[in-house]
């Protein structure tokens, strides 16, 4: 599995772990999005951790959306994931380039700003979504999703996303995990937790160094009985479709239909998440506001 996500336990079943690789997810996303390198490192945190959130959802067609709302260069990543951890993804600014940080490294948290919004927005089948939201703290994305976790849904939790690049600016390394103690965990355990991960290495660098993701969450608890309950392979999937664009298009109403026919006679529509384009000639758009017309 080249992509690929696991679920664990640890702490005699009181802590919850996930962790994934995604290298080749996120070099998917680079190549469909031409992004550069600070713009592919935000993007890929962002879709590590949606694919992550994604496996955490119970119902099989549950579906969660990560958004970032950034105060600066980026001002907005969005990535959609469902609950086998199959996710998409995009940001609106993929040709920003901003220098590297005072660490040397890309500033990923200078380019999303501190001044924005992680909003989380949840469909579990329900009438209308869970949604969730924060104030960012770093822009770094992972300790954003963290401080989330903690003041939304008052879930402590460790979150590490982690993207490195080549020299050519493809990925050469992504991955990231999360860590959560749940309700029942004792307070010995949870001193246990804060002494492992006071030390961590990056998430990039290990995956860099070929570890797994089992081998990172026994890396990083040290000390624990790690159980690996579950494994999934995941990827890059964009889910878009004729029918969909379709309906989107009959959504618009009757007037912008009728105003595409007489005005463009044709429509072309890109998806955000994979770039493909659709395209709508006028025969297609009258057929199209036939069926608004008798969905009336």
């Amino acid at each position: 599995m080249k992509n690929y996500i696991v679920r664990g336990l640890a702490g005699n079943k009181s802590i919850r772990l996930f962790a994934a690789i995604t290298t080749d997810m996120v070099e998917k996303a680079r190549k469909i999005h031409g992004t550069t390198p600070v713009a592919t490192a935000a993007l890929g945190r962002t879709m590590t951790a949606a694919s992550i959130m994604g496996y955490m959802l119970k119902g099989e067609k549950d579906k969660v959306t990560l958004q970032i709302r950034g105060s600066n260069k980026i001002k907005s990543i969005v990535a959609v994931a469902d609950s086998k951890g199959f996710v998409k993804g995009y940001i609106s600014h993929p040709h920003i380039d901003v220098t590297l940080n005072e660490k040397g490294k890309l500033d990923v948290g200078g380019a999303v700003g501190k001044n924005g919004k992680m909003i989380i927005a949840k469909d579990l089948g329900l009438k209308e979504p869970y949604v969730g939201q924060s104030n960012l703290i770093t822009g770094e994305i992972g300790e954003d999703l963290a401080a989330y976790y903690m003041y939304s849904e008052q879930q402590p939790s460790v979150v590490s996303l982690g993207v490195l690049l080549d020299v050519d600016g493809s990925v050469k390394a992504s991955g990231g995990f999360i860590i959560q103690p749940l309700p029942d965990v004792d307070e010995e355990t949870l001193i246990k937790l804060e002494e492992a991960i006071r030390d961590i290495p990056s998430t990039s660098s290990m995956v860099d160094e070929g570890m797994t993701a089992e081998e990172i969450l026994r890396a990083v608890l040290k000390g624990f009985d790690v159980e690996i309950i579950e494994k999934n392979e995941i990827d890059f999937v964009c889910d878009c479709s004729i029918d969909k664009i379709e309906k989107a298009l009959i959504s618009i109403g009757e007037k912008e239909l009728r105003s595409l026919i007489e005005e463009d006679g044709k429509a072309e529509i890109k998806c955000h998440f994979c770039n493909k384009e659709y395209l709508f000639d006028k025969e297609d758009l009258t057929g199209l506001l036939n069926e608004a017309l008798n969905n009336k």
